[in-house]
């Protein structure tokens, strides 16, 4: 269900490199929420650092959401940098379990698919 690789990078270079990764295969970042200091300028302890990047193709969302518009609630997709046990790590919630989850239909079964090989090369690139 989770597609997580290790890295050697520090955690702002991995960043930087799967934003990058994420232009090359024809996908968008959305936003970026940094977790970390949003839970450090809340008052909260935590010594982790975690970006996690919104990302999304147009062309496979609107073919999802003409499907099914439930979906709209799964999307965009989630690519997060963090770190863990002082490793930097890189991962997802693989898309085509997730919305086969949700919906049977072939169609998006198909579109899942796709997006899981590209958002995985994603991964890839940038570890």
């Amino acid at each position: 269900m989770y597609y997580i690789v290790a890295t050697n990078k520090s955690f702002s270079q991995a960043a930087t490199d799967l934003e990058a990764a994420v232009i090359h295969h024809g996908f968008g970042v959305l936003h970026v929420h940094d977790l970390g200091n949003t839970l450090r300028s809340k008052g909260i302890a935590f010594e982790k650092e975690c970006k996690v990047f919104e990302v999304c193709n147009p062309k496979q969302a609107a073919t999802v959401l003409s499907i099914d518009m439930r979906l709209n609630m799964a999307l965009p997709c989630r690519i997060s940098v963090f770190t863990d046990k002082g490793k930097t790590q890189i991962g997802l919630i693989k898309p085509a379990p997730m919305l086969a989850s949700l919906s049977q239909d072939a169609a998006l079964v198909q579109v899942a698919k796709e997006v899981e090989e590209k958002t995985i090369q994603m991964v890839d690139e940038a570890k």
